[in-house]
C-alpha cells in the first residue's frame, strides 16, 4: 500500500509500518445476520459510525446470549476503533463508552497496541489519503468491502508516543473550532430551507378572501393517470431515447431525467395519451406524496410514467403556482391523509381530483408566483454559498491531516484555522 509520503521525507524519530504491526487485534464483524429482538444488546452496522463518531441510534438488538457467543473471543471495548468497510468505506471513530454491544460484518474492530495513542490512528484512517487507500483497494462485485487483510497491510506514518499525543492534542483543538464553524453552516442551510418552506407553506394556509375553494379537478385542472398495467412492460425500457417521468425522477420542483430507463419512439407512439406537454404538472402518486414538477419547454414529448399523474391547468391556472400549491405541508398533508396502502403509499385519480383546493385569479397567482420564485432564487443562492463553505471547511480538515502525518504539524495551526474560518 502506498503512501503520499515515504520514510526519508519523515522527520527524524518517525517509522512507517504496517496496520497490523502497531495493533493487537484488526477483525470484522459477524458475516451472518443474527436473529433480532425488540429489545437487548445493541448490534452496530458501519452507519452507525460517521464523521469520526460512532452513532447510537438507528441500530437493531440481539439477545444477550448470542451477544456472549459473537463476542466471547472479540469483544468491542471503550477506546477500540471502528472503521467501516462494507457500504461506506473508510470511517473511522473510537468507542467512547462503556457500553455492551456487538458489531456486523460491515464494521472492522481495530484494538491498538501499548505505545499506540488510538486517537493519533483513528485521525489517520480519517485522512483524505487512507480514503482514498481505502476507496480504491474496494473488492467484490455490486456492494464491495474492504478486505480486512487489505486493511492490515495499510502503512501508517508513526512518530513516538509523546509526539503523536502532541499531534492529537493540536488537531483536537483545531478540529473543534473547524466542526462547530461545520455544524453553525449546517444550520443555516437548514434555517433557509425552512424559511421558504414556512413562506410557502403560510401562502396556501393564509389565503385571500377571493380565493375560490373547490375540487381541484373542477377549478386546477384534468388529472390523468399514467400507463399501467400491460400498457407498458419493463422490457419496453431502453437507453438513451424518450424519458420516462416517474417519481424517482422528480426532485424538489425539478423533472430529472433517467436516461438508462427511456422508451423507443415506437412505444411513444403507442402510448401518445400519456405524452407530456409544456405547462403539464406532473404529480408522484405512490411513494413519496406531494412530489410535483412543471414540464418545460425541453421536455415536452417525454412520457409520464406508471408511477405519475399529468394535470393539464385550466386557462385561468398558471401552472407553477398549482405545483407550488400541490408541494406546500398544507396540501401535501392533504395528500398523504387521502393515500392508502401499509408498504408503500398510494393515491388514486379520484382522490387527487377530488382534493378541495382554494385558487386566487390567475393575476393573483402570477404575482405569487414571482414572489415564491424571488424568495426561491434567494434561498438557492444562500445554500449555495452554505454549501461551499462546508465544502472549504471540509477541505481545511483534510489540510490539516496531511500536515499532521508528514510531520509538519505546529502548535500554530488551531490559531491559523480560526483565521481560516473567520476569513
Amino acid at each position: 500500500m502506498q503512501l503520499t509520503v515515504d520514510s526519508g521525507q519523515l522527520p527524524v524519530g518517525w517509522e512507517i509500518k504496517k496496520l497490523v504491526e502497531v495493533t493487537d487485534l484488526i477483525t470484522c464483524g459477524v458475516a451472518k445476520r443474527p436473529e433480532y429482538v425488540d429489545n437487548g444488546i445493541p448490534f452496530l452496522s458501519a452507519r452507525n459510525v460517521k464523521n469520526g463518531q460512532v452513532i447510537w441510534d438507528n441500530y437493531k438488538y440481539i439477545s444477550e446470549e448470542t451477544h456472549r457467543e459473537l463476542t466471547k473471543n472479540n469483544k468491542p471495548s471503550k477506546g477500540d476503533i471502528l472503521y467501516t468497510r462494507v457500504g461506506s468505506f473508510g470511517e473511522a471513530a473510537i468507542i467512547d463508552d462503556d457500553i455492551e454491544f456487538s458489531i456486523f460484518v460491515s464494521l472492522t474492530l481495530i484494538k491498538t497496541k501499548t505505545g499506540i495513542f488510538n486517537s493519533f490512528l483513528k485521525y489517520y484512517l480519517n485522512s483524505y489519503s487512507v480514503k482514498i487507500l481505502a476507496k480504491n483497494s474496494i473488492s467484490g462485485s455490486g456492494v464491495g468491502n474492504l478486505n480486512v487483510g487489505t486493511v492490515r497491510n495499510f502503512l501508517v506514518p508513526l512518530p513516538p508516543l509523546s509526539e503523536q499525543k502532541r499531534i492529537v492534542a493540536i488537531l483536537d483543538e483545531a478540529f473543534e473550532g473547524i466542526d462547530r464553524a461545520i455544524a453553525n453552516t449546517e444550520k443555516n442551510l437548514t434555517n433557509a430551507s425552512e424559511l421558504f418552506e414556512s413562506y410557502l407553506n403560510a401562502i396556501f394556509t393564509k389565503k385571500g378572501n377571493e380565493w375560490k375553494e373547490k375540487k381541484l379537478g373542477e377549478i386546477g385542472g384534468k388529472v390523468f393517470t399514467g400507463p399501467f398495467g400491460s400498457l407498458l412492460h419493463k422490457s419496453d425500457y431502453v437507453s438513451n431515447e424518450i424519458p420516462i417521468v416517474n417519481p424517482a425522477n422528480i426532485e424538489d420542483d425539478k423533472i430529472i431525467p433517467n436516461f438508462n430507463k427511456t422508451v423507443s419512439k415506437d412505444i411513444v407512439k403507442r402510448l401518445q395519451a400519456y405524452i407530456l406537454k409544456q405547462n403539464d404538472v406532473v404529480v408522484g402518486r405512490r411513494g413519496e406524496i406531494g412530489r410535483c414538477a412543471v414540464v418545460r419547454e425541453e421536455q415536452a414529448g417525454w412520457l409520464c410514467g406508471s408511477g405519475s399523474f399529468f394535470i393539464k391547468p385550466f386557462e385561468n391556472v398558471d401552472s407553477v403556482f398549482l405545483a407550488h400549491l400541490l408541494r406546500s405541508a398544507v396540501y401535501r398533508n392533504k395528500l398523504e391523509s387521502l393515500s392508502t396502502g401499509a408498504t408503500m403509499q398510494n393515491l388514486s385519480n379520484q382522490s387527487l381530483s377530488d382534493l378541495v383546493i382554494a385558487m386566487p385569479s390567475l393575476d393573483e397567482q402570477n404575482r405569487i408566483t414571482n414572489k415564491i420564485d424571488d424568495l426561491r432564487t434567494e434561498t438557492q443562492r444562500l445554500e449555495t454559498i452554505y454549501r461551499q463553505k462546508i465544502a472549504a471547511l471540509n477541505e481545511l480538515k483534510q489540510s490539516i491531516l496531511q500536515k499532521a502525518f508528514t510531520g509538519e504539524l505546529t502548535a500554530d495551526t488551531p490559531k491559523t484555522a480560526k483565521q481560516e474560518i473567520a476569513a
